[in-house]
């Protein structure tokens, strides 16, 4: 807003906030969740990299990595080991702002990373301590500067992994950009858009509080004529504001006119910001519906899933940009658990949720169409693909292998029972014989 229309409007009118690069980023993350690491050879999920990634809170905190990354190109996971419990190494998600990695040129490798934070108080007494911890292939150096003084090794871990325990989560990672393969912002192209209808809205707002209280004119008049019920003068702002203007004056007599200038109208602003939701919508692949741009008549079900189909594509995109961080991190987790990696470990698969995120309806009915399909579909991958959990997959099963019991011999589920006769006190040898 300009600084005259500040001072002018005071708090009457403030500066208008279209987050529309929020938007983008939601879109995008809403539709990235993972769902488990399947390792090559297996069927399933691996459960004891799903015990890990739970311990640590992951379903919260990569979603939050994803955040970070989408909004400031890259975000950082380190792995460390947990002398509380060695099963289950610490994974931490970091914010770009305080992790920074240097890139081998030649392999592409991570060759270092630096995670660098500030303390406001020391148990000492000093009132800023500055910490960075060093990240390399053999070893993890913890520094320590206080108030300014020289850097400090306050520990250093001597792990020999071979490899960085920094993973770095980068978006639209470039080949070669300032030297170093850096992520890219996902909203780098949408905030001038945003910022251009902030300043739109910004000033429709001032324009419709002009319109509100459209100006008026007053001919042959004084300052004197305009008072309030007591004899108090207005003010200029009063005056204008008023909705009823009486005078003892008239225009015959006196020679006064008054009268109003035309309303303004505010479309041109709407056909603006309409215009830049469309430039957006565009550029970060989100249909128009996402951005309020509604039409008389409504889209069918066909053409909204086809308007989604580009914001879905560009999901996969990126799960399959997240997924090769998050493999490496769990190859991580298996080195600092383990001492090694296993060879399947190099073929694991990240497990996605379906980006289309279609109705639970639509689902069921494709996975029954392919399972019914020459058996295209097994059963139990249909249930995995429903969403069922393995221990309620295992109680299904367990279900089915009675039901075919069951079926296989009725009477031992509901026909006469067969008994064997018992033989006649003393008689056992006759018996027999005649038997």
């Amino acid at each position: 807003m300009h600084p005259a229309l500040k001072d002018k409007l005071a708090d009457r009118v403030r500066q208008v906030i279209v987050n529309w690069p929020e938007l983008v980023i939601d879109s995008l993350v809403a539709r990235l969740r993972v769902l488990g690491f399947r390792i090559g050879g297996q069927d399933k999920r691996d459960d004891q990299l799903w015990r890990v990634w739970q311990a640590n809170d992951l379903d919260l905190l990569s979603q939050q990595a994803t955040v970070d990354a989408l909004v400031m190109g890259r975000a950082y996971v380190i792995v460390g080991s947990n002398e509380a419990d060695p099963s289950l190494p610490l994974v931490t998600v970091e914010s770009p702002l305080q992790v920074f990695h240097e890139v081998d040129p030649r392999t592409r490798k991570l060759r270092a990373a630096v995670k660098r934070w500030t303390d406001d108080a020391d148990s000492v007494g000093t009132e800023q301590v500055q910490w960075a911890t060093l990240y390399l292939p053999d070893r993890t150096v913890t520094l320590r500067a206080a108030d300014g003084a020289t850097w400090e090794v306050v520990q250093e871990d001597v792990h020999e992994l071979g490899v960085v325990p920094v993973v770095p989560l980068l978006n639209r990672p470039r080949t070669f950009r300032k030297g170093k393969p850096l992520g890219v912002s996902e909203i780098r192209s949408v905030i001038p858009l945003a910022d251009a209808v902030c300043k739109l809205a910004t000033d429709m707002m001032v324009s419709a509080e002009f319109h509100a209280s459209p100006r008026r004119y007053a001919l042959g008049f004084t300052k004197e004529d305009f008072t309030d019920a007591d004899g108090r003068p207005l003010t200029p702002w009063e005056a204008v504001a008023g909705v009823l203007w009486a005078s003892e004056k008239s225009p015959k007599e006196d020679g006064v006119a008054v009268g109003q200038f035309p309303e303004a109208s505010l479309t041109n602003f709407i056909d603006a910001i309409g215009l830049f939701a469309r430039l957006v919508a565009g550029i970060a692949a989100l249909p128009p519906e996402f951005l309020g741009e509604l039409t008389a008549n409504p889209a069918s079900a066909d053409a909204i899933r086809s308007s989604r189909e580009r914001l879905i594509m560009r999901c996969q995109d990126k799960q399959l940009a997240l997924e090769n961080a998050w493999e490496q991190v769990m190859r991580l987790v298996l080195l600092v658990r383990d001492g090694v990696v296993p060879p399947q470990a190099y073929q694991m698969e990240t497990m996605w949720a379906d980006p289309a995120t279609p109705t639970f309806a639509a689902k069921a009915d494709a996975v029954v169409k392919l399972h019914a399909a020459d058996r295209l579909l097994p059963r139990r991958a249909a249930r995995r693909e429903l969403g069922y959990s393995p221990g309620q997959i295992a109680d299904m099963e367990a279900e089915d292998a009675e039901a075919y019991t069951r079926a296989a011999d009725p009477a031992s589920a509901f026909g006469p029972k067969f008994l064997e006769p018992e033989a006649p006190a003393g008689d056992e040898d006759e018996f027999a014989e005649g038997a």
